[in-house]
């Protein structure tokens, strides 16, 4: 009787573990794959989103709300060929609201925490829009 159920129990762990296999080929729905520049912009997109940024309190994509539109600071950022990059890293002057300037301040302690790459996905998320 033991060597029946051991038998049984083999028979079982083989056929499931068939089973998984054949799961991972079968793969009806393969996964997108994202373009570096789209990683970095869904990247930036996240953390603008984020509790951790903070940055849509102030700012959403087309519509002014405390701070300017992310579409009207892309377009002016564009128009003149500027780094919100740098701007964001405190290297170069506001272009875009200089008045909120002050308001944005208190935020440049929470963005001093963020690696380069962070702010560049910030910027690329900001430029797609």
């Amino acid at each position: 009787m033991k060597q029946f159920l051991t038998l049984a129990l083999l028979a079982i762990s083989l056929v499931s573990c068939g089973s998984k296999e054949e799961k991972k080929e079968e793969n009806l729905y393969p996964e997108t794959t994202l373009s570096a520049e789209e990683k970095t912009i869904a990247n930036g997109k996240e953390l603008f989103e984020s509790n951790k940024a903070a940055c849509a309190t102030c700012h959403l994509p087309d519509k002014k709300v405390i701070g300017p539109s992310i579409k009207e600071i892309a377009k002016i950022y564009k128009e003149q060929n500027a780094s919100i990059f740098d701007f964001l890293r405190q290297k170069s002057e506001p272009i875009v609201d200089p008045s909120q300037y002050e308001v944005m301040k208190t935020n440049f302690a929470i963005i001093k925490t963020f690696s380069d790459e962070e702010i560049k996905s910030l910027e690329a998320y900001m430029m797609s829009l």
